[in-house]
Order: C-alpha cells, then sequence, then structure tokens
C-alpha cells in the first residue's frame, strides 16, 4: 500500500477505551508498514449497546449489541477492518466475516475500585457493589453473598465517577483498559484469577476482516499476536459450546505456556452459590479442539437450568 492508495478505513465504537484499542491498531500498522499516521481512517460507528444505559446487555440482546452495526459496516465496505474488544464478541461471526487476529494481550484480571479500603474484605456488610457483568456479579456474590450488588452501566469514567460520588461503595472493571486508560492509580487491589476468573477474551484487542480479503488481511497478519491467537482459539471455542450469550455467568481463561496451552473454566449460578471449574491442558496444535472438549465436558457437569440455550 502507498500513500497514493486511498486509506485503510477502521471501524470502532466510540468511548475512550474503543478509541485507545484502534489507535493501538492503527499505531501498529503504521510502524510496521512505516506509513503516515493518516494512511489509516478511525471510523466512529455507534452501536445498539452504546444506546442501551439503563438495563444489563442480558436483557437487551448479549454481546452483539456492541458489533452490529460495526459489522454491517464492514460487510457494506464502509470499512476495511473492525477493531473490538474481544471479550465483546460474540462466538458466532455474520457470514462473511471472520477474526484475523489480536493485538498481544494485556492483563486479563479484573480490579477493585473502592470508595473506602484496599481490598475485598474492606467492604462493610451489606455494602452496594456496582456491575454490569452476570460474570463479575456471581464471582462477587461467591465471595461476599453479603453484598448488595446492583446494576452499573456505563464508560470506565461514568463508572468510577459514581463510586467516588458515594452512589456505590465499588465497582469492578477490567484492569487492561483501566490501565490503557492512564488510570491504573484508581484501581484499590486487583483480583487473581485463582479467585476471580476473567471474561472470555478480557484484556485481548480482536481485529475483524471479511473473508477471502487477502489484500487487507496480508497488511494485518504482520502485528497480530498468534500466543494470544492460540489462547483466545481456546477460550472462543469453551464459550461457544456453552453458548455464551451473556445469559449465564461463564469465565475462562487461556495462557501459552512454553508447548502447551493452558485452559481454565468456570460456570457459575447467578447468586455464586453453585460453582463449577474445568481444567485442561494440551499441545498448541490442538487448540480448537481443547476449547471445543472443555465446553463439552463442562455442559455435561453443569445442571441444565444454568445452561437453559444449550441443548444438553
Amino acid at each position: 500500500m502507498t500513500q497514493s492508495l486511498p486509506r485503510l478505513r477502521l471501524g470502532t465504537r466510540g468511548s475512550p477505551l474503543a478509541l485507545w484499542q484502534a489507535h493501538a491498531v492503527r499505531d501498529a500498522l503504521v510502524r510496521h508498514h512505516k506509513w503516515a499516521p493518516e494512511a489509516v481512517e478511525v471510523v466512529v460507528i455507534r452501536t445498539t449497546g452504546d444506546a442501551i444505559t439503563d438495563r444489563a446487555l442480558s436483557q437487551a440482546g448479549g454481546k452483539g449489541l456492541f458489533t452490529k452495526e460495526i459489522e454491517e459496516a464492514l460487510l457494506e465496505r464502509r470499512i476495511d477492518l473492525a477493531v473490538h474488544s474481544a471479550k465483546d464478541m460474540p462466538t458466532r461471526l455474520p457470514d462473511g466475516l471472520h477474526l484475523v487476529g489480536y493485538l498481544p494481550r494485556a492483563d486479563v484480571r479484573d480490579a477493585l475500585i473502592l470508595r473506602e479500603g484496599v481490598a475485598l474484605r474492606d467492604l462493610p456488610e451489606g455494602a452496594k457493589v456496582g456491575t454490569a457483568s452476570l460474570r463479575r456479579e456471581a464471582q462477587l456474590r461467591r465471595l461476599r453473598p453479603d453484598l448488595q450488588v446492583s446494576l452499573l452501566r456505563g464508560n470506565v469514567q461514568t463508572r468510577l465517577n459514581k463510586v467516588e460520588s458515594g452512589e456505590f461503595d465499588a465497582t469492578l472493571l477490567a484492569l487492561a483498559g483501566l490501565t490503557r486508560l492512564g488510570m491504573a492509580d484508581r484501581v484499590s487491589s486487583v483480583l487473581e484469577t485463582g479467585d476471580f476468573l476473567p471474561a472470555v477474551g478480557q484484556g485481548a484487542v480482536a481485529i475483524e476482516t471479511r473473508q477471502r480479503d487477502l489484500a487487507v488481511d496480508s497488511l494485518i497478519v504482520p502485528v497480530i499476536c498468534p500466543a494470544t491467537g492460540l489462547a483466545l482459539r481456546v477460550e472462543r471455542a469453551y464459550l461457544g459450546e456453552l453458548d455464551g450469550s451473556c445469559r449465564t455467568p461463564i469465565a475462562g481463561h487461556a495462557q501459552v505456556v512454553g508447548n502447551e496451552i493452558r485452559f481454565r473454566g468456570a460456570v457459575l449460578s447467578p447468586d455464586g452459590t453453585q460453582y463449577y471449574e474445568i481444567v485442561r491442558h494440551g499441545p498448541l496444535n490442538r487448540a480448537l479442539e481443547l476449547g471445543i472438549a472443555a465446553g463439552h465436558e463442562m455442559r455435561a457437569m453443569v445442571p441444565p437450568d444454568l445452561l437453559p440455550h444449550v441443548a444438553h
């Protein structure tokens, strides 16, 4: 690609974190190909998920709410690639689209932001914690069933402001997002994955393109991270076997360690009283099979009422 050709058009949501992700992809492309920054145009697209702030996404239609309009723009060739938070991506993509890869993954852990104190144990009995995530809510209730957990939607700054103002005593956010926005100093404590498993895809920036658009894919492949791609292949395959529509608290995390992939997944009841966990490992060239097998095993283990949308 030369500067005389049309610019590469990159579609993204307009939140501060989404824009950080979009510019990270743009900057990686610019550095690798030695382009001028103007060679990649960032196109902001408002999604249905951005417009819904009064209820949980699980009640409004699930993960695709943050991707639908961007994917439509991609299919209609109004943009050439789309950048998403990997954890917002449905496991089944529209016909004609695929995930070409991911930037190197950031820290996958969740962070706790308290109005007072530094750790989960510092919250007084009955304290009000805000989150929009069923996974975070269920794991929080499992560790602290005495807490009052309420819906808190909005971008990162909105959620932080509601804790600071006293409307909530605490909230939970992805450490990666806070770090990317320069807000890591707002973190009271980091929740270790041994107690608090992340969402599938957490910390990863996904790049979506049209299938068979080899010209665009060839430009993107040099900046993607193969290890992150393998880990996400496991996690997304696992989630796909469990429906993963945001209606059930599901967590999962895969890592490449040496010559193998290690995976740990969990399914919880919404109130946190039921907890099912699976741990598996396998060779790098069996990532997809590992994720599918883990999902099958978890599905057989979990009571049907926790996965009502999955055939048992």
